[in-house]
């Protein structure tokens, strides 16, 4: 048995006509001596693989994300393999290596955190919004690369206090935002809670997760900078652009829904116009008054909204017409920048994108409108998350109570 080890993959010397051969050693803690080494049934070039991290450059490209989770899963299933005596055989192992290499769907062992996880979403698949499984499939990935890290299969029963900290610290090693880390840690409390529910005892009570303190950097347009977009002089081919986010600003609404606005949905309620339809992502019914200047839009368009754009399409157009309206004060965001995000300086059109409209309605309105009937426009589910969509930094606001106190002051 290899009981005190570590895995280290390195490329073969001779080059072939795809790449290079990628090899597998264990090597003894205790010695440092190489007790075996497998030749894999994978290659990559030289110039694409990172000798010190001993895996591909770029994990996050499709072909080299496959091979790095190809990796992960071949030394934390070894590790199991190492455990038994009939299975640490150099053939046992040899052909775990290429049953792993040929499987296209990875499988986990029963009672680990990763088969509750896939467990959880398979169950949840048909009841949450596509964007929903998608970040819960990033968390899975993320555990993935954590066991990698590990060399071992994380299990339901050792995830307490102590589990946190090491996830935490491999975390931001690979250099992973405290608010990624932070909801991958949320949802793996949200499956210690499943687990429970099916008798499955855990530790969920002792996981304690740290809160993130958020600098309230949220990207709105104030009023001024949507009147400067009204105002400005705008080509034709970006008229329909420039519209839409109008559109949003005065709706507060996801694209998935304000860009399937249809004249259809329009009804009248006591002379007021007002759109009704269903949220594409919480499935709620709203029933919208049409701010004037949406009115104004839809005269335009011979009583009709204007022609939907391809979403892609649509933010790079609301850019240049933010660009054009003079949006061009400097403002600090995180940017993907290589593998990871970073804070860097731009100009504020550059970072426009489509959710700006909902933003900016929610900051906009807060405080001038009953909020209660803010969140019921929104669709939000309480009010703390429709007050995660309003910009504490809102310059108005702020001149708003320097105005009061200076009224009050002068009435002393």
């Amino acid at each position: 048995m290899y009981l005190r080890m570590k895995f280290l993959f390195f490329l073969s010397q001779k080059k072939t006509i795809s790449g290079y051969r990628i090899y597998l050693s264990f090597v003894s803690d205790d010695t440092g001596n190489i007790m075996h080494k497998f030749c894999l049934p994978l290659k990559i070039p030289r110039e694409d693989w990172d000798p010190e991290k001993q895996r591909p450059v770029d994990i996050y490209c499709k072909k080299y994300k496959k091979l790095n989770i190809t990796l992960n899963a071949i030394k934390t299933g070894i590790s199991e393999l190492l455990k038994s005596k009939s299975g640490s055989s150099a053939k046992t192992i040899s052909a775990f290596i290429h049953k792993i290499c040929s499987e296209k769907a990875l499988s986990y062992p029963k009672g680990s955190l990763l088969s509750i996880m896939e467990e959880y979403l398979k169950m949840k698949k048909n009841l949450i919004c596509l964007s929903t499984y998608r970040r819960y499939q990033v968390f899975i990935r993320l555990i993935e690369k954590f066991e990698g890290f590990l060399s071992r299969h994380i299990f339901i029963e050792e995830i307490d206090n102590f589990f946190l900290p090491k996830f935490y610290a491999f975390g931001r090693e690979e250099k992973y935002t405290e608010s990624t880390l932070n909801r991958t840690a949320g949802f793996i409390k949200t499956i210690l809670n499943f687990a429970e529910k099916r008798g499955i005892r855990t530790n969920v009570k002792q996981l304690e997760i740290p809160k993130v303190k958020t600098a309230g950097k949220i990207m709105t347009l104030d009023e001024k900078e949507i009147k400067k977009i009204r105002q400005a002089s705008i080509p034709e081919n970006l008229q329909q652009a420039k519209n839409w986010l109008l559109i949003s600003c005065y709706t507060g609404q996801r694209i998935s829904d304000f860009m399937r606005f249809h004249i259809r949905q329009v009804v009248e309620i006591d002379c007021k116009k007002c759109i009704s339809f269903v949220q594409q992502k919480t499935g709620k019914e709203i029933i919208l008054p049409l701010h004037p200047i949406v009115l104004n839009i839809l005269e335009k368009y011979d009583n009709s909204f204007p022609p939907p754009l391809e979403n892609s399409l649509y933010n790079k157009q609301i850019k240049e017409v933010a660009f054009l309206a003079g949006i061009t004060k400097p403002v600090r965001v995180r940017k993907r920048v290589g593998f990871r995000v970073k804070e860097i300086q731009v100009e504020k059109w550059q970072n426009i994108s489509s959710h700006i409209g909902r933003r900016s309605f929610a900051s906009n309105f807060y405080g001038k409108i009953p909020t209660p009937l803010l969140i019921q426009a929104t669709g939000h589910s309480t009010e703390q998350m429709f007050l995660n969509y309003v910009n504490p930094l809102n310059h108005a606001r702020i001149l708003s109570l320097g105005n009061y106190f200076e009224k009050i002051h002068s009435e002393v």
